[in-house]
């Protein structure tokens, strides 16, 4: 056995976190794709069964009431809430994160001083946040500026009304300074958006204690609530009275059942409903949540930090020189939860790293990203993942 695997046994064996582990369906593979679908918590598929026989099954129309099914888009919510930083009533899950942007950067677009119109957004982010910005700004008479995010703080001028960025690159695994940049667009008068898809469950995000004015996010990344799960929309408290939702459907109303053709926005984060709620992916969601109890995000941090850094040790002793360049920052005030390598023929390594149980994911040419989910992976992970990849590149 090598120092660096009797070191991560010793880790592993010292992790306050590793039972959770036992938590989730995972098998001998090597799962570090955790930051594009997260693994299945035990307990979900009995939940589900219950949903379905049960409250769908004998129930049926009564469960909207009787289960809870109407008040879960803020109920599930607000056990979101504690790990992006938010107190209750705030948070509405629903929709996909791509619907969440739009009702965010026009919101907030409404919610600007008059006479604003310009839109900064990350240049290098997600594709469908810049695809929704440019949209929302071409219907509401805003310009689109595209900004790299060490620009934003040049940028920023008396015309700017919206700001989205990233809590975390999704390339890169680099780590945006949420606090200085949101006090910087405020400072400049204007409203400041997160997309959080990278970041949450990942990492302390700080919401409230930040002044962050609205923020996005999905569900099935860090947070294990299953392919396609719901996605969730932030509203500051002191915002929400004058939210002004783009998309104002029925469930949004203050008196859904009422039918009425006048729009009449209900209180609270309510307003930011649209239809009606995907109940199967919701309640997955609701189960998923429960492998946080009694987890906080700052102990996920440090393990994550931890993993991160034994994960590069670990390549840069046994990677060959040359065949990898890491492009995740290396200052922890700067990086995610994932490691992110440069690499040539990146495709046909990613493919066959996964033929032999280390999966990962690439982001073309040539990136292969690393998602590390401090709930369920492990420092020996880590060094397996390192091993084999020194092994697929050096061959």
């Amino acid at each position: 056995m090598s120092d660096l695997e009797e070191r991560a046994e010793a880790l592993d064996a010292a992790d306050e976190l590793a039972a959770l582990r036992e938590l989730f369906v995972l098998d001998d593979t090597v799962y570090l794709d955790g930051n594009s679908l997260g693994a299945l918590p035990r307990h979900v598929p009995a939940r589900m069964q219950d949903v379905i026989t049960r409250e769908w099954g004998s129930l049926r129309i009564r469960s909207w009431d009787e289960s809870g099914w109407w008040t879960a888009p803020e109920r599930v919510g607000d056990r979101i809430a504690p790990l992006v930083g938010a107190a209750a009533g705030q948070i509405v899950v629903g929709d996909s994160t791509s619907v969440n942007v739009f009702k965010a950067v026009v919101a907030a677009g409404r919610l600007a001083v008059a006479g604003r119109d310009e839109i900064l957004v990350d240049a290098t982010t997600f594709p469908t946040d810049g695809y929704i910005a440019e949209s929302a700004a071409r219907m509401t008479g805003h310009r689109l500026v595209p900004v790299a995010p060490d620009d934003v703080r040049a940028a920023l001028g008396p015309r700017t009304a919206v700001v989205l960025l990233n809590h975390v690159d999704y390339r890169t695994g680099r780590l945006h300074d949420l606090p200085g940049l949101t006090a910087a667009v405020h400072q400049a008068g204007a409203l400041a958006v997160w997309d959080l898809c990278h970041s949450a469950g990942a990492l302390p995000v700080g919401l409230d204690a930040h002044g962050v004015d609205l923020a996005v996010g999905c569900t099935y990344k860090y947070l294990n609530g299953g392919p396609g799960s719901p996605a969730y929309l932030y509203v500051a408290e002191r915002h929400q009275g004058a939210f002004d939702s783009p998309l104002p459907g029925w469930t949004s109303h203050a008196d859904p059942f009422a039918m009425t053709p006048g729009y009449e926005p209900a209180e609270g984060s309510v307003r930011g409903r649209v239809g009606t709620p995907d109940i199967l992916s919701m309640l997955a969601l609701e189960a998923s949540l429960e492998v946080w109890e009694g987890v906080t995000v700052e102990a996920v941090r440090a393990k994550s930090l931890a993993l991160t850094d034994f994960f590069l040790e670990c390549v840069a002793a046994y990677v060959p020189g040359g065949r990898v360049t890491a492009i995740t920052p290396a200052p922890h005030a700067e990086r995610g939860s994932q490691v992110s390598l440069r690499c040539d023929g990146a495709e046909a390594v990613m493919r066959v790293l996964i033929e032999r149980g280390v999966v990962g994911d690439l982001r073309r040419p040539d990136i292969l990203r690393f998602g590390f989910t401090p709930l369920y992976v492990g420092f020996a992970d880590a060094e397996r993942a390192a091993r084999i990849l020194a092994e697929v590149t050096g061959a």
